[in-house]
């Protein structure tokens, strides 16, 4: 049998959630729920409406190597904003807000007009209200405070308030589904059942089950899951490092904290992993897996092949996502791999289109460093896979399969030999002069394509279209002022009667300029503006940009692959200068490329 579906009471449930029989995983994470729906959830229940069924996922007894079992019986993997939101607020646990502060979400009962509300101040000033509905669900609230609560309002009907008041109580005693999930099912079932079981459609990930699992590991599950948590958070808002302390003080003072503190010093967005980015790359380092649902099994116990538990596999599993989450969050390393990216030209995290790349990426990286080779050779072989892997889409599609096949070719010949392989076989002749360019018809500026073909002006320091000193790296870093600029203007071409956006806006039709720049060029077409450049080479007085001569004209126009006769083409000529320049823009990243090594 695959599961069961039985009946139980929210009492039970909350009993089960507070002895560790079920495993919240989301309970040390930010509580998305609002307090509106904390309390509509409540007066659902109290007027006996559905509030839909709760699934748990049943795991292996794995006994650990000194005979204990630190792992849930159950995982609850649907409804863990529901039945959080009842330990808050019929049991009076905190949750974690996006802050990473534990506070209450503290709901009140009006019960003669039978109304709930989230708790404010002034209901403190009006005796018609039970402030915390939590303290009315311990076994001696009706013997002091409903009598309590009479008295302070003696003109109330207390009949009505009597049987109000009972009816809130039994809110416990509500009966809720509960679909169990067997420990047999691989996670691609359970997903799949979770789908078609969720209304709202959503589907869960292997990292989402990862996580699980990790949560439901004790203590030690609980502190790796705070650790990679805490690291993702801490990337995007360092600030957070002050609340982080302030508010779980029992984790700031173990080592796995130590190891993320170095974020609060840390302003570069270039790489913000998530969680799911971080369980990817343990999952490549500490698992040699490219498959998370291996990793999932490996971390419940179970052998992947078999789906059985295995004695000795779950401490073992968790002590190399240890050792590959210290990997993944040591400063010197993340830092050193962030330069990686710099030197190959993606200096922002607005040209890092596929996160599998640079997920892959990072985790070989960290391979190459624990095989101790050469920095320079770590260099070149990482930077070369990252462009090669944002070139041919190597991460994307069914990269799992493709991830599991590099490990191996990398474990049996090297990586330096790997990817000379591939880089015979996928960036030949064909793919540089006819496969590369026709890829470049595109008009999204995400393509990787197109954010190839910035990074290789970026890793050059090459000017922006008209400029002088102004480079693109400048203005396309994170302060950057440059525009993405039409070499053909979008109005000068329309009015010519080409009106198709994916002509128009065809990234061959795209430079990175300042704003003065394309100001000054309005909707001139390239002979006219081109005409102004040349004029003001003659005169010396600088009208369009900062092109003063001859020579640097000709640099600005290679620098941003555009054909020296620029000011030749027109509209009825427009289609061959997109041939002409997609052509150039591969060109110009095969050079970029084949100068990583």
């Amino acid at each position: 049998m695959t599961h069961t579906v039985t009946q139980h009471s929210i009492n039970t449930i909350l009993g089960w959630v507070q002895g560790g029989q079920i495993a919240i995983p989301e309970i040390q994470r930010p509580f998305v729920w609002s307090s509106t729906k904390v309390r509509d959830l409540i007066d659902s229940l109290y007027r006996g409406y559905p509030v839909g069924y709760l699934i748990t996922w049943n795991t292996h007894d794995v006994k650990l190597k000194d005979g204990s079992s630190p792992v849930a019986k159950q995982i609850l993997i649907d409804g863990q904003q529901r039945v959080t939101a009842l330990t808050t607020a019929l049991v009076g646990m905190p949750i974690v807000d996006k802050q990473y502060a534990r506070r209450r979400m503290q709901i009140s009962f009006n019960p003669i007009e039978e109304r709930f509300e989230t708790y404010s101040p002034v209901m403190r000033n009006d005796p018609t209200w039970i402030l915390d509905i939590a303290e009315m669900m311990s076994p001696t609230a009706g013997i002091t405070l409903v009598p309590q609560y009479l008295s302070r309002n003696p003109s109330a009907d207390q009949d009505v308030v009597v049987a109000n008041i009972a009816r809130l109580l039994e809110v416990k005693n509500r009966q809720v589904g509960v679909i169990n999930l067997d420990a047999e099912l691989d996670i691609e079932t359970v997903s799949e059942i979770f789908v078609r079981i969720n209304s709202s459609g959503a589907r869960l990930t292997p990292a989402d089950f990862a996580m699980s699992r990790i949560a439901s590991y004790g203590e030690r599950g609980s502190t790796l899951r705070k650790q990679i948590d805490y690291f993702c958070h801490l990337a995007v808002a360092p600030a957070a490092a002050d609340a982080i302390e302030h508010n779980d003080a029992a984790f700031t003072r173990t080592s796995h904290y130590r190891r993320i503190e170095w974020l609060r010093r840390d302003s570069s967005d270039l790489y913000d992993p998530k969680y799911q980015d971080v369980l990817r790359v343990a999952g490549l380092v500490g698992f040699q897996r490219g498959r998370m649902a291996a990793v999932v099994s490996a971390l419940s116990g179970t052998d992947p092949a078999t789906k059985r538990p295995v004695e000795g596999l779950a401490d073992e599993s968790f002590d190399r996502l240890e050792g590959a989450l210290d990997a993944i969050t040591n400063e010197h390393d993340f830092k050193q791999f962030r330069m990686i990216l710099n030197s190959a030209g993606y200096v922002s995290s607005g040209l890092l289109t596929s996160t599998n790349a640079v997920n892959f990426a990072f985790a070989l990286y960290l391979v190459l460093r624990r095989q101790q080779l050469s920095h320079p050779v770590i260099q070149s072989v990482v930077r070369r896979w990252f462009v090669m892997s944002m070139l041919t889409g190597r991460s994307s599609g069914s990269f799992e399969t493709q991830w599991d096949l590099d490990l191996r070719r990398i474990e049996e010949v090297g990586a330096e030999v790997y990817l000379d392989s591939i880089e015979r076989s996928e960036l030949s002749e064909g793919f540089w002069e006819e496969a590369l360019p026709l890829s470049l018809r595109t008009s999204s500026v995400r393509s990787p394509f197109f954010t190839a073909f910035l990074a290789s002006q970026i890793r050059e320091n090459d000017p922006g279209f008209l400029s002088d000193s102004v480079t693109v790296a400048s203005m396309l870093g994170d302060t950057g002022q440059g525009d993405i600029h039409h070499v053909f203007p979008k109005a000068y071409l329309v009015a010519n009667g080409i009106n198709d956006r994916t002509l128009v806006n065809q990234v061959a039709n795209y430079v990175v300029a300042e704003t003065p720049v394309n100001i000054r060029i309005g909707k001139l077409a390239p002979a006219e503006y081109m005409a102004r450049v040349r004029d003001q080479i003659a005169s010396g007085t600088l009208d369009l940009g900062g092109i003063a001569s001859d020579e640097q004209l000709t640099r600005n126009l290679n620098a941003n692959a555009l054909p020296s006769d620029l000011a030749e083409f027109n509209a009825a000529s427009y289609a061959r200068f997109l041939d002409a320049r997609r052509r150039l823009m591969a060109e110009r990243i095969r050079r970029s490329y084949e100068a990583l090594r």
